[in-house]
């Protein structure tokens, strides 16, 4: 199970996108450990709406070429692994820092 259900991502995120709270606040506010994770949920509502709050239930597979393209767009541009995660519709930044290793 999800440690953080839909509901409560994009009741965080409106809550962040109203303009009267911060990341920081938000985090202390309903006691998340790292205002990051809330900042790639704005991100990725930005990007992808609700959809991008869920939870993939499918395991994604992804060619050596994607990866290979993944791994090439980081190291010769000066993206974050979160904005290059969003720009590809990562499930994760998690996954391209592994494919940089």
């Amino acid at each position: 199970m999800a440690k953080y259900s839909v509901e409560f991502k994009l009741k965080i995120v409106q809550e962040y996108l109203k303009g009267d709270i911060g990341y920081h606040a938000l985090a202390h506010k309903y006691g998340i450990p790292d205002k990051k994770r809330i900042q790639f949920w704005v991100a990725k509502y930005r990007v992808m709406g609700e959809k991008g709050l869920q939870r993939s239930r499918k395991n994604e597979t992804y060619s050596f070429q994607f990866k290979l393209h993944a791994v090439e767009l980081y190291l010769s541009t000066e993206m974050s692994y979160q904005e290059l995660a969003l720009q590809l519709k990562l499930k994760s930044d998690g996954i391209l820092v592994n494919w940089v290793r």
